[in-house]
């Protein structure tokens, strides 16, 4: 605001702004330009956490700190830079790196807050949500929606680490959420290829008419890694064909969806995949809201306001409330995404800017 807007300093007028501290007030007129900026300043910043750094920091975790009661999981919280140490990747979203070593079990537990699992590398780990039990392979994105019990378990010698993401940071900021332990062990020690509820949902253009009432989230627990890369495939190969399949030229994408309602997997969090032929460059964007990447296979290059950072299998990177952002491909490049997109959409404060858009 222009200083000439302010009222002229006198006693009476710092007499008031003191008044106003005594009794926990603050003007609107002193601070208008931060509570209603002309666009969105995110505090949080854009980053990217390479894969060669985190990984050897989990194996160590594994090495020298338990996983049980008390801790509960192995699972090591990104920082935003730009919030103040919070251990929040965005100011809704929370995204950490989670280890098992071989044969180790995570207690069960269940909370408020919504939760996936994505598999950049690895297998061996079952995840039993509600007692069924989930295999975790490479590729895989699995779903832990609110107030579900869930541990996991890793039958075999070798250790594995996935991605968490949940939605902790909206949910602290609205004093919404519960969690109540579960049993010490899991309720499951199988080994199923498929769990229950692929079984039952997993089939292309089918409902079970054993559910027909919607649920708030997907009731499917794993969205197998086959079945997303055959997708993203056939859009290509339709494209070459001359067919609208892409979202751009050389853009596959896909959505996880909920197969009761067609919408989004949970109520907070949107879930995609992308992948970008080599030599492919997405146009430049903002959107309103914060998202997270990381690269699947493949390598190239994300540009955050300007500046280039190169991408390898495993790199992580955040994009904050319109930060402008676009994607280089090097190689054929896979990219797993997630966003608070359901709520900024939900509650009407969505906008997107693509540079050179009429």
């Amino acid at each position: 605001m222009e200083s000439s807007m302010q009222p002229e300093d006198t006693p009476e007028l710092r007499r008031l702004y003191q008044g106003f501290r005594d009794n926990n007030l603050n003007p609107l007129w002193t601070q208008i330009g931060d509570l209603m900026p002309v666009h969105p300043r995110p505090r949080a910043v854009p980053h990217v956490w390479k894969w060669s750094d985190l990984y050897p920091l989990a194996q160590a975790s594994g090495d020298l700190v338990p996983v049980g009661r008390g801790g509960e999981r192995r699972a090591i919280g990104l920082a935003n830079p730009g919030l103040g140490g919070e251990t929040y990747i965005t100011p809704t979203l929370w995204c950490a790196i989670q280890y098992l070593g071989p044969r180790e079990t995570a207690p069960e537990h269940r909370h408020s807050q919504n939760a996936f699992r994505f598999v950049v590398e690895g297998e061996g780990v079952w995840t039993v949500v509600n007692g069924d039990p989930v295999r975790m392979s490479r590729g895989d994105f699995l779903l832990t929606p609110g107030w579900n019990f869930h541990g996991h378990h890793n039958d075999t010698d070798q250790p594995m680490a996935w991605i968490d993401g949940l939605d902790i940071p909206f949910s602290f900021q609205n004093d919404v959420g519960f969690f109540e332990f579960g049993a010490d062990r899991v309720t499951d020690y199988a080994t199923p290829r498929y769990s229950r509820g692929e079984r039952l949902w997993c089939h292309p253009g089918l409902r079970p008419l054993s559910g027909l009432q919607d649920t708030v989230a997907s009731p499917i627990g794993a969205y197998r890694w086959e079945f997303t890369d055959a997708a993203l495939t056939q859009q290509l190969l339709l494209e070459d064909e001359g067919q609208p399949a892409t979202i751009e030229q050389g853009h596959a994408a896909v959505r996880y969806i909920n197969p009761t309602t067609g919408g989004d997997v949970m109520p907070t969090i949107r879930a995609e995949f992308h992948r970008l032929r080599a030599g492919t460059e997405t146009p430049t964007r903002r959107e309103v809201g914060s998202t997270v990447f990381q690269v699947f296979d493949g390598r190239g290059a994300v540009v955050m306001n300007g500046e280039t950072t190169r991408l390898d299998k495993g790199d992580i990177f955040v994009i904050p409330s319109w930060v402008a952002w676009s994607l280089q491909a090097e190689t054929p490049f896979d990219l797993f995404r997630f966003s608070d997109a359901p709520i900024i959409e939900r509650l009407n404060f969505h906008r997107t800017l693509i540079e050179g858009a009429e």
